[in-house]
């Protein structure tokens, strides 16, 4: 049976390094549980002592940045505060949402209840701006893009939370919600229900992009984290029942609203 690496290289130089994660790895130290897994740490036997730069939730997978000297670090942390760096994720959530374009300012508290979750809060929570596209329909499932402006914990996640919609595979915000099965996309399935694995059973959000300037050079440099095996499965067949792809939007020839076909 095939493993999933705790993540791959796709990038280092001497300032930095940007690894795709797993999902189920934290970025840095989990302030809530010290011996949560750690890419960090793990990342360290290949290439030395890294730092922490910006997080990205534990079960969320994609695009990691680390620095790897004390300038870099600066530098980085910089940009990341002063809102200089761009970054894009893609999900993939259950329903469909009523707007092409959104933008959500709703302020947000974390740790905002007895479940560490992150809250609205009006009077009490800190700006946070993410602007979200909806890419297409795919059944009982949307994809939609994010493009946080702000970085509070599980802020996309509680920002769609606070517009109705649930990622797929999100037991904080959405309860014990099942994964995404070929069974209900497909009109003519003959596999058997007992045996049939979900093509993705955890939080189906993805670090997709991250747009920066270099720290030492200072030029621009963007870099993509392909999905990982269990989300692209989920976007191969969507895409070939429903026409609908996150990496390349919506086939105007695809009617999204149709059942599935086994085309």
């Amino acid at each position: 049976m095939k493993t999933t690496p705790d993540y791959i290289k796709i990038f280092e130089d001497s300032s930095l390094v940007v690894l795709n994660k797993r999902s189920g790895l934290c970025v840095a130290a989990d302030r809530y549980d010290e011996d949560a897994p750690r890419l960090d740490l793990i990342a360290q036997e290949e290439f030395g002592k890294l730092f922490a730069v910006h997080r990205i939730d534990k079960d969320t997978s994609g695009i990691v940045v680390y620095a790897r000297n004390e300038a870099a670090h600066k530098n980085l942390c910089d940009q990341f505060a002063g809102r200089k760096v761009h970054k894009i994720y893609h999900c993939l959530v259950r329903g469909r949402p009523l707007w092409t374009d959104l933008k959500v300012t709703l302020p947000l508290m974390p740790d905002g209840d007895a479940r560490h979750r992150t809250v609205v809060n009006k009077t009490h929570g800190k700006e946070s701006v993410t602007d979200f596209k909806f890419v297409g329909a795919c059944g009982p499932f949307s994809w939609i893009e994010a493009r946080p402006l702000t970085g509070r914990t599980h802020q996309i996640r509680a920002h769609l939370s606070a517009n109705n919609l649930s990622i797929v595979g999100d037991p904080l915000y959405s309860g014990n919600q099942r994964g995404v099965y070929l069974s209900e996309l497909k009109k003519r399935w003959n596999g058997d229900p007992e045996s049939e694995r979900p093509l993705i059973d955890r939080l189906a959000l993805h670090a997709y992009k991250i747009t920066f300037a270099h720290p030492e050079s200072g030029a621009q440099v963007e870099f993509t984290a392909p999905y990982p095996r269990d989300l692209e499965a989920a976007r191969k067949q969507l895409a070939k029942i429903f026409g609908v792809n996150p990496l390349c939007g919506v086939n105007p020839l695809a009617d999204s609203n149709a059942a599935g076909s086994d085309s």
